[in-house]
C-alpha cells in the first residue's frame, strides 16, 4: 500500500509542477525519468545503458538496462553476445538492443540530490522554452503587465507567465513608475539570452502610439484608416500620418473624435504628449507641407536624387515652421523621409538673386560677352555652357535682342570654350596618370577621369573593382539625421543607376563578365496576302 501511494504522490507531483510553471505533464515526466536514470547510473556504473520509465496512469517505474548485441564482448556491462541474446529473443540480430529489466533500488542522498538538481534544470529549460515560444510571436503588440520592481531605472514587469523589461532609454522622459502600478508597453524584442528569454518593451516607440490609435479609433481597427507614418518626440509632441480608404470619412476627424475624446486617451496615456494628426498624400510634396503643420508654407522645391526638400515660409512663420529647439521640422524630416531646409521668402529672394549674378558672370567670362547679354541667358534660365552648346539654335535666336547670327556666334564661343576646358582636363588626366583605355568604357567623361584620377582609380580593372557606392556615395540616417557620404564622381550629376552601369561596363571590358546578350527583337508577321 505504500507502494502504491508514492506512486500516486510521484503523479501528483508532476501535475503540481506542470500546472505552476505553465509546461506540459509529459516534460515534467521526461525530466523525472532522466534524473532516475542518472541516479541509475551512479548505482550500476556510468559506462552502464540505463533507461527509466514511468508510467504516466500508474506511476509505475521500471528500470531496464540496454545491452547491444554483439559476435564477441568488449565490455559486458554495454554489449551481450548473439547467442545469450537469442534466449531472451530469438528473433535478436547483430546491431539490436536487449533490454534487460533491473531490480528497484533505494535512492542514496546524493543520488537524490544529484536527481533533484537535474529535474530542477530540466523544467526551468522547459519553462524558458515556454516562454519564448510564447511571446516571439507577440512583438509588434501592446501587453499589459504590473510593475515587479526597478532596477537602475529599468522597469521589471510581472506579465502573469513572465516577466518583461522596460529599459530606462525606452522610457518617456520624467516617467516614474513604483512596485504595483500596471504598465501598458509596446513588445519590440524578445531574444533568447544566457540567463533565459528576454522580453524587451517600450514606451517610447512610434508604433505604441499607432497600436493606441488602433485601439482608441475603430475606424483603424476595421483598417477603413490606415496609419502610414509616425515620428515622437517622447513625453513631449508627436506626429502621426493617416489615410481613409473610405472618401465619405474624414481621417483626422475621426482620429479626434467627439470633443477629442480619441485623441485625448492616447494623450493621457503617453503622459500629454501633445499629438499632431497629418492628413497622408502620395504627392511628397503635399505631404510636407501638411507634416510642417501649423506653419504656412509659401514655395516648395523637391531634390528626389538626394531625398532633400527646400520649404518656403513667410519671415513671420520661421520660428513656428522650425518649433523649440528644432522640434516641428524635426518630427516632419522622420514622419516624412525627406530632409527638409527650411528658408524665409526673403533668404529664399538673396539666394536666388545671388545665383543669378554668379550665371551671368559664369557665361561673361566663359563666352567673352557683356554683362547685358550674360543677364539675358541667365533670365532664360540657362545654367551651364553646355546646355548653350547643345540647345537648338533657334530657341536661342528666339530670346528678346537676339538674331541667328548672334544665337550662332554664342554657340560657336561655347564650344570653343568646352574644347578649352577639354583639353585642360585631358591633360589633367594624363597628369594623374589615367589609362587611355578607361576612356574607352561605355559612358565615361573626361571630368570623370580626372575625379578617377584624384580618387586613384587609374585602371579599367581598378573602376570594375568599384562599388555604386564609391562612386556617387551613400547616405546613413544617425540621431535623426542624413549624413550624406561624398563619392568619387560627386559633383558630376550621375545617378546610381548610371554608375552601375559604368562599373558593369568596366566589368565587362575587364573580361570579369560576359556582356549581356541584347534582347531579340521580334518580327511583326504579316499576313499571307501583304507579303
Amino acid at each position: 500500500m505504500a507502494v502504491s501511494a508514492n506512486r500516486l504522490e510521484l503523479l501528483q507531483i508532476a501535475d503540481a509542477v506542470a500546472r505552476e510553471k505553465s509546461i506540459d505533464r509529459q516534460i515534467v515526466l521526461a525530466s523525472m525519468e532522466d534524473a532516475m536514470q542518472k541516479a541509475a547510473r551512479s548505482r550500476y556504473g556510468q559506462e552502464t545503458e540505463v533507461r527509466a520509465e514511468i508510467n504516466p496512469k500508474t506511476g509505475e517505474v521500471r528500470f531496464s538496462r540496454l545491452l547491444l548485441v554483439v559476435e564477441q564482448v568488449e565490455n559486458e556491462a554495454t554489449q551481450i553476445l548473439l547467442g545469450e541474446a537469442r534466449k531472451k529473443n530469438p528473433a535478436a540480430q547483430v546491431g539490436d538492443w536487449i533490454a534487460e529489466t533491473l531490480p528497484p533500488f533505494d535512492f542514496g542522498r546524493i543520488a537524490a540530490q544529484s536527481a533533484k538538481q537535474v529535474i530542477v534544470q530540466k523544467v526551468r529549460e522547459a519553462e524558458r522554452d515556454r516562454q519564448y515560444q510564447e511571446f516571439k510571436d507577440r512583438i509588434g503588440e501592446i501587453i499589459n503587465g504590473v510593475v515587479k520592481r526597478v532596477e537602475y531605472g529599468n522597469v521589471i514587469v510581472d506579465l502573469g507567465r513572465g516577466e518583461a523589461t522596460i529599459r530606462r532609454d525606452e522610457m518617456i522622459p520624467r516617467e516614474v513608475f513604483r512596485p504595483g502600478d500596471r504598465v501598458r508597453a509596446y513588445v519590440y524584442d524578445v531574444r533568447r539570452e544566457q540567463r533565459g528569454p528576454q522580453v524587451f518593451l517600450s514606451r517610447t516607440h512610434p508604433q505604441l502610439m499607432a497600436k493606441l490609435f488602433r485601439q482608441e479609433v475603430p475606424e483603424i481597427y476595421d483598417g477603413v484608416i490606415e496609419v502610414k507614418a509616425v515620428a515622437r518626440d517622447p513625453g513631449s509632441r508627436a506626429k502621426i500620418a493617416v489615410i481613409s480608404r473610405d472618401s465619405a470619412i474624414d481621417p483626422v476627424g475621426a482620429c479626434v473624435g467627439m470633443r477629442g475624446s480619441r485623441v485625448q486617451a492616447v494623450v493621457n496615456e503617453l503622459q500629454g504628449e501633445k499629438i499632431d494628426i497629418i492628413p497622408w498624400s502620395p504627392d511628397a510634396a503635399t505631404f510636407i507641407v501638411n507634416a510642417l503643420q501649423p506653419a504656412e508654407v509659401v514655395k516648395v522645391v523637391l531634390d528626389e536624387d538626394t531625398a532633400r526638400i527646400e520649404v518656403v515660409v513667410p519671415d513671420d512663420q520661421l520660428s513656428l515652421a522650425i518649433g523649440r529647439r528644432g522640434q516641428n521640422v524635426r518630427l516632419a524630416s522622420q514622419l516624412t523621409g525627406w530632409d527638409i531646409d527650411i528658408l524665409t521668402e526673403a533668404e529664399e529672394s538673396e539666394r536666388r538673386q545671388k545665383e543669378f549674378v554668379e550665371r551671368t558672370n559664369a557665361f561673361m567670362n566663359a563666352l567673352d560677352v557683356d554683362e547685358v547679354v550674360g543677364q539675358l541667358l541667365a533670365s532664360e534660365g540657362f545654367r551651364s555652357v553646355e546646355e548653350l552648346a547643345f540647345v537648338e539654335t533657334n530657341e536661342l535666336a528666339g530670346i528678346e535682342g537676339f538674331d541667328a547670327d548672334t544665337a550662332a556666334e554664342i554657340q560657336a564661343r561655347a564650344n570653343e570654350y568646352l574644347a578649352k576646358i577639354e583639353a585642360e582636363q585631358d591633360q589633367r588626366r594624363k597628369e594623374l596618370g589615367v589609362a587611355d583605355e578607361l576612356r574607352e568604357v561605355e559612358g565615361v567623361t573626361t571630368p570623370m577621369l580626372v575625379k578617377f584620377g584624384e580618387n586613384d582609380v587609374k585602371t579599367i580593372e581598378d573602376l570594375a573593382g568599384c562599388a555604386t557606392d564609391d562612386l556617387v556615395g551613400w547616405s546613413e540616417r544617425k540621431d535623426g539625421e542624413t549624413i550624406k557620404n561624398p563619392g568619387f564622381l560627386d559633383g558630376l550629376d550621375l545617378s546610381r543607376e548610371e554608375a552601375e552601369a559604368l562599373i558593369m561596363a568596366a566589368r565587362v571590358k575587364a573580361g570579369w563578365i560576359e556582356a549581356e546578350p541584347a534582347p531579340a527583337v521580334e518580327e511583326e508577321e504579316h499576313p499571307a496576302s501583304e507579303a
